[in-house]
């Protein structure tokens, strides 16, 4: 019977270990004795710092007087269920939850809060990841066509000017042809962009601090001294497996356009963070481990009517950009099973890579 219930035990801790809902668990004075993995995800935090913490330091209810109704619902006996709380994260995050809380007790007379979390607007985080990868691999496929259309013309107007050029009797006028051809290179090498990676993923395991702080010396060698870089890395990151070349160059994108966002006053920041997510879902795949890769700057911010078509080609929030690095950066991120996501406001844009720790599209 003992190991019957040792094995109950252990199940539901694997169940509570997995469960996308935050749980929490106070003790009669209303100190935590226990949160799951989608709690330590969600406050950016180890159970073992959050352990013994008073409830009302954890969560902000609307009204406040959050340990006043917490003891009241424990002594009631009475299921309490709040819905849409808005609760403050650190790094100025908000989170819309549905809060319930349970009363428990036991038969040696103590008694105790179960708090569940279940986070609403992860549902539209994923529905919204879910038209971004759609739209992407849409305007991916319209723009693969209409580059196979326009390859070929291009190839016969170069090859045309190249023996128009031979021909010609006049060597002053091989100055209008050689225009022709170099447009046609020009534009096959949008093109080229445009398409992104033709080769097979180049795969290993990579430690993701070594790309970014490579990636982090590349944009202050070109920035100069009107940008700085700061980092807050996780240290517990496990080795990825990656094609190093094509994540450098994704994230020297997106770096290299928040160095052009903070300008050159002298007042620019760049943040570069890492944190590791657990039972994470990108699109409609749910991930054990997922890195969440932040760069962060301190810049004016991206309009809304800009931010809608970030990712697409062509599109630029700069008068100076050609509007393809957020593009081919979301495709090279696409092909490790991740995705790039962005928020903005003034004085704070933060893009963020999400890739995998296990790539689904690596050869077992």
């Amino acid at each position: 019977m003992n190991g019957e219930a040792a094995s109950l035990n252990s199940y539901g801790n694997r169940v509570l270990e997995n469960l996308n809902t935050v749980v929490l668990l106070f003790d009669q004075d209303l100190r935590l004795r226990y949160m799951n993995p989608a709690a330590e995800m969600m406050f950016e935090v180890s159970a073992r710092h959050m352990l013994g913490q008073e409830a009302g330091s954890m969560v902000q209810c609307p009204g406040g007087l959050v340990v006043h109704k917490l003891k009241r619902a424990m002594q009631l006996g009475h299921t309490i269920t709040e819905r849409e709380v808005s609760i403050p994260l650190p790094e100025d995050r908000m989170v819309t939850v549905d809060c319930t809380v349970i009363p428990l007790s036991r038969r040696d007379g103590d008694s105790g809060l179960l708090m569940e979390l279940q986070q609403i607007d992860r549902q539209l985080r994923i529905s919204r990841e879910e038209l971004l990868i759609t739209q992407h691999m849409a305007t991916r496929d319209l723009v693969r066509g209409l580059a196979h259309e326009i390859k070929n013309p291009l190839g016969g107007l170069r090859g045309a000017a190249q023996l128009l050029e031979a021909e010609l009797p006049d060597p002053s006028l091989r100055e209008y042809t050689q225009i022709i051809i170099d447009e046609a290179d020009r534009l096959q090498a949008l093109l080229d962009r445009m398409l992104g990676p033709n080769r097979l993923p180049e795969l290993s395991e990579v430690n993701i601090h070594t790309l970014l702080e490579r990636v982090r010396h590349l944009v202050l060698a070109e920035s100069g001294a009107w940008v700085e870089i700061d980092r807050d890395y996780d240290p517990s990151i496990p080795e990825l497996i990656l094609d190093s070349d094509r994540i450098i160059q994704a994230l020297l994108n997106i770096v290299r356009n928040a160095a052009r966002a903070v300008g050159t006053e002298g007042h620019g920041r760049i943040l570069m963070r890492t944190r590791i997510l657990r039972q994470f879902t990108i699109g409609h795949r749910r991930h054990r481990l997922v890195v969440q890769i932040d760069v962060q700057d301190n810049g004016p911010g991206i309009s809304d009517a800009i931010r809608e078509k970030l990712f697409y080609p062509m599109a630029t929030a700069t008068a100076e950009g050609q509007g393809l690095g957020l593009s081919i950066a979301q495709s090279l991120i696409n092909l490790h099973g991740g995705l790039v996501e962005c928020q903005s406001k003034p004085g704070r844009t933060t893009f963020s890579v999400l890739l995998p720790v296990e790539n689904p599209n690596a050869q077992k």
